[in-house]
């Protein structure tokens, strides 16, 4: 655990999860992976020392195994800041052809203007195919992507946010509820999830082909055309380049403190990690590569 001491975060000794544990996976109905209930395994004494983690919650899972490496404050529920991108491409991504193509409307750049969100700086009526704009959604975390494709694939935001509900319970995220397909603020109250959640949902998102080219870039272009201006977009993720990494997601808000989503593969495995509520921007990504050092490590692997 962690104390808050003039607003900078104690270090806890992160530690797996006690025990360890394996979470089945199965098929939903409508054909997406649940990882289910967890099952107690036994870990190596050296797999529980683990290095010292900040923040709020963390958790790190292996994807391919099922196997929790280490949990702290896993299951609070927590606001999530832009990780809910992750679930707006995860749905977009089974209700749109990447060739579709969406019209950039005013109302879309003036919500994230509006209301202090990172942006695309898409522009009024261009039409983006939803290939790219998945590209302005995840590296420089664009509420107006995310405005532009919920409209477009509710349809309406209301009902595009309602598919994202939906779809966390059908994957079995319980402690998960959106509000807006962003995280940002909402006057009524912010949606939450959990550091568990969140890199279950990751690691479901991680199996299609396309999020991870898109969260793995570091950086993306898109020339002029008739359609559309020209843009060029820069991931916000700073693990990208280290070995093996897929990105996932950045996210700020001041309720929610720095927040990331991590994967990457080493050694044949996937590991997926999330970080909620850390206080410094910077420290989650050490954070992150030390966690995902350790785990690749064969001693917590045996």
């Amino acid at each position: 655990m962690f104390a808050l001491v003039g607003g900078v975060s104690t270090p806890a000794i992160a530690r797996p999860a006690p025990p360890a544990t394996v979470l089945a996976t199965g098929t939903t109905a409508a054909g997406g992976s649940v990882l289910s209930a967890a099952v107690p395994v036994a870990l190596p004494a050296a797999a529980r020392r683990a290095p010292e983690v900040y923040g709020r919650a963390t958790f790190l899972l292996d994807a391919s195994s099922g196997k929790a490496l280490l949990d702290e404050n896993a299951a609070d529920r927590l606001p999530i800041a832009s990780l809910t991108k992750v679930m707006t491409a995860y749905v977009v991504l089974r209700e749109a052809k990447l060739t579709d193509v969406v019209q950039v409307t005013g109302a879309d750049v003036s919500h994230a203007d509006d209301n202090g969100g990172t942006s695309a700086d898409l522009r009024p009526g261009d039409r983006v195919p939803v290939g790219e704009l998945l590209y302005g959604l995840m590296l420089p975390s664009g509420a107006d992507a995310a405005h532009a494709l919920a409209r477009t694939y509710g349809p309406g935001v209301e009902g595009f946010v309602a598919k994202m509900n939906a779809t966390a319970r059908g994957l079995g995220l319980a402690d998960t509820r959106y509000v807006n397909p962003d995280g940002l603020p909402m006057s009524g109250g912010d949606g939450y999830s959990t550091a568990r959640d969140q890199a279950r949902l990751a690691a479901a998102a991680l199996r299609d082909a396309t999020f991870r080219e898109v969260t793995s870039t570091e950086t993306h272009s898109v020339d002029a055309t008739d359609g559309h201006g020209a843009y060029t977009w820069t991931n916000t993720n700073h693990l990208l380049g280290d070995p093996g990494v897929l990105g996932v997601k950045t996210g700020f808000t001041n309720a929610a403190g720095y927040c990331l989503t991590f994967a990457a593969d080493r050694d044949g495995r996937r590991l997926v990690g999330v970080i909620l509520g850390e206080d410094v921007s910077s420290r989650r990504f050490s954070t992150a590569e030390s966690l995902l050092d350790w785990a690749a490590d064969d001693s917590t692997s045996s």
